[in-house]
């Protein structure tokens, strides 16, 4: 097996693995109610305390790439002072994929924390 076909062996095992955080607030965002585009910039602001802005391009790139692998479905749309809005909500693979990454984050956590904990005891 070459490097380059290990590397791309890891690159899909990481991929499937853990999710990157605009990922991660993006389906969270959908956990709650449908958003249309610029209302999940906003929440995906609101939810990482200002950390995370997506500008729309990238909003627009993952939304196209979370509704074809399933995670997301377009709900809707309307036209409101002239302009389109799609409206987006997690389906039930969406919801379990989210589910299962809360699960191992909260495991990090949990992990990191005892770990602190410990560091505190014998210091």
């Amino acid at each position: 097996m070459t490097g380059m076909h290990r590397m791309t062996d890891y690159l899909q095992v990481m991929a499937s693995s853990e999710m990157r955080e605009p990922t991660f607030l993006l389906l969270t965002a959908l956990a709650g109610q449908p958003h249309h585009g610029y209302a999940l910039i906003q929440e995906i602001e609101h939810l990482s305390g200002g950390r995370v802005r997506l500008k729309p391009g990238t909003l627009y790139g993952a939304l196209d790439r979370l509704t074809s692998e399933g995670l997301i479905t377009q709900s809707g749309e309307e036209v409101v002072e002239g302009r389109l809005r799609r409206y987006y909500t997690l389906t039930t693979t969406g919801a379990g994929t989210l589910e299962r990454e809360t699960q191992r984050l909260r495991a990090n956590v949990e992990a990191a924390t005892t770990r602190l904990r410990t560091r505190g005891a014998t210091s």
